[in-house]
């Protein structure tokens, strides 16, 4: 995915997904696709930005209205599942971390 999201005015969430995978593939993609039309339904959901290097390192970032959303998201079951496999198979290593955006600004040129 390479667009921006479109995120409202501060504040909001964020959770930055920091990824490594591993050589095992086994329909990766399409979890991840559905994981993002999974989250795009949930509450409070404001948006995803991600990408991925040819060397399987990435970051996915998803923007949240409130904290209560990102727990909330959390425990969803088919997430949960997304998350057991991707320990399991998919990754080497991952980082998450959630933050409070306070500030937003950006340049877009003509």
């Amino acid at each position: 995915m390479s667009r921006f999201a479109d995120t409202p005015q501060p504040p909001y969430y964020v959770v930055t997904f920091s990824s490594q995978r591993t050589d095992v593939d086994d329909n990766y993609g399409d979890m991840a696709t559905e994981m993002m039309k999974l989250a795009a339904q949930q509450p409070g959901y404001l948006g995803v930005e991600s990408a991925r290097d040819s060397e399987g390192f990435g970051i996915t970032n998803s923007y949240w209205a409130d904290g209560a959303s990102i727990i909330a998201w959390k425990r969803v079951a088919d997430h949960l599942a997304a998350q057991k496999l991707g320990r399991t198979k998919w990754y080497e290593r991952y980082i998450t971390r959630v933050a409070r955006v306070e500030r937003a600004y950006g340049f877009e040129k003509n």
